[in-house]
């Protein structure tokens, strides 16, 4: 038996745990254990409390157990006097790791967190301090030397209700499943090479207009040339022909056969309804990230309201996509059956003025944009032959 002397101090005061009071409470003896635990490693009052049941995140409620740590053990009694009754509840700490509680995870202080047990321990402060601190300390030494043992079923800890744990703890799976999902990123392929073998294909509509023309190896979508064909064959003479709106389900329905299916029929029985069609191109030209008329175009477009020349110099900067496809549907949007199809000049305007052109970030002067947005398209409809001839 090793004898020490060692004067307590007493003290309402919550020590610090640094590493200088570890190895001062490691030296020191727990002369205020009972005589019956002279030969035991450590014990103290504790407060202990579960903080999940079954992997689920439970109340915590503290209760107060005379400690004993003995070979990797901790049996919690009611109070030193019941101890040798026998009536106690025991718990292996052997696979488990330990370490102390987070401030974000307890407002207490001092609180060791038992790993794999999902039980946490605050050894009580008092006069009996000192040994407090050498007791959390042991089980924080003591531990690293245990080897994990096999898994088995956990003792009850209070109340009735017992703690779970694994040889291998919490992290050791944690970074089991992350080591197989890396593994299983590595091994997937690459979006490229998917597209490759044509698994998958790139949507038509929300695609920037010059990437979708340079996939498609053309000047105009070949989406807004099949709608702008179809209308031109059997919708000409629809009354309201792009300012009534068509079942929407049955376009978004053409939405997705155009961005998966290469091979669009709009003649299918299924997009009889013309309203359907027009409906999709205005959706088409609404969803573009860069609308037809670019954004850094737009003030300019702006400015040319009323000077043929000047808008006619700013449609021939623009990029090819845009000029191409830009011609193609101002000349089918050129009303020449309005008297059947109720759709004059200044109401196609309206309905794609809007669509067509808009500023980058949207400001306190959206009302008069709206009304510039109208005017522009009004007057490429009006000036077409002017704005697009190649003299």
């Amino acid at each position: 038996t090793h004898t020490h002397t060692h004067t307590h101090t007493h003290t309402h005061t919550t020590p610090m745990l640094t590493q200088e009071s570890h190895f001062k409470a490691d030296l020191c003896v727990s002369t205020c254990l009972c005589p019956q635990y002279h030969l035991l490693e450590k014990a103290g009052i504790t407060n202990k409390t579960k903080v999940a049941d079954n992997g689920k995140k439970i109340r915590k409620n503290w209760s107060q157990s005379w400690t004993v740590l003995h070979g990797g053990i901790l049996t919690f009694h009611k109070d030193p006097k019941s101890a040798p009754t026998g009536n106690a509840y025991t718990v292996d700490l052997r696979g488990s790791s330990i370490g102390w509680a987070s401030k974000d995870k307890s407002s207490k202080k001092n609180v060791l967190e038992v790993r794999g047990l999902l039980l946490w321990l605050q050894p009580r402060i008092s006069c009996i301090s000192c040994c407090c601190c050498c007791f959390s300390v042991t089980i924080l030494k003591k531990l690293n030397h245990l080897k994990p043992t096999p898994v088995r079923p956990s003792l009850s800890l209070s109340s009735g209700v017992s703690a779970t744990r694994t040889s291998s703890g919490p992290d050791s799976e944690q970074r089991r499943v992350r080591t197989k999902l890396r593994r299983f990123l590595q091994r997937r392929p690459t979006l490229q090479s998917v597209k490759e073998k044509g698994y998958i294909r790139d949507n038509v509509f929300g695609c920037h207009l010059d990437t979708l023309c340079h996939r498609e190896n053309t000047t105009i979508p070949r989406f807004v040339e099949k709608c702008v064909r179809a209308v031109e064959r059997r919708g000409l003479d629809v009354d309201g022909i792009y300012r009534v709106s068509g079942n929407l389900a049955v376009i978004q329905r053409l939405r997705h056969k155009a961005d998966h299916e290469e091979q669009l029929d709009l003649e299918d029985g299924q997009w009889e309804e013309i309203h359907v069609i027009t409906g999709a191109l205005k959706l088409f030209l609404r969803e573009l990230p860069e609308p037809l008329f670019p954004f850094s175009c737009f003030d300019k477009f702006i400015a040319a309201i009323r000077q043929v020349s000047y808008m006619k110099d700013l449609v021939r900067t623009l990029p090819l996509p845009n000029h191409d496809t830009m011609e193609l549907l101002f000349k089918h949007l050129v009303i020449e059956h309005k008297d059947s199809n109720r759709m004059s000049v200044q109401s196609v305007a309206i309905v794609f003025g809007p669509t067509l052109l808009r500023p980058q970030t949207e400001s306190a002067n959206m009302t008069i944009h709206m009304v510039f947005q109208s005017q522009i398209v009004e007057l490429m409809l009006n000036e077409f032959q002017n704005v697009f001839s190649q003299s």
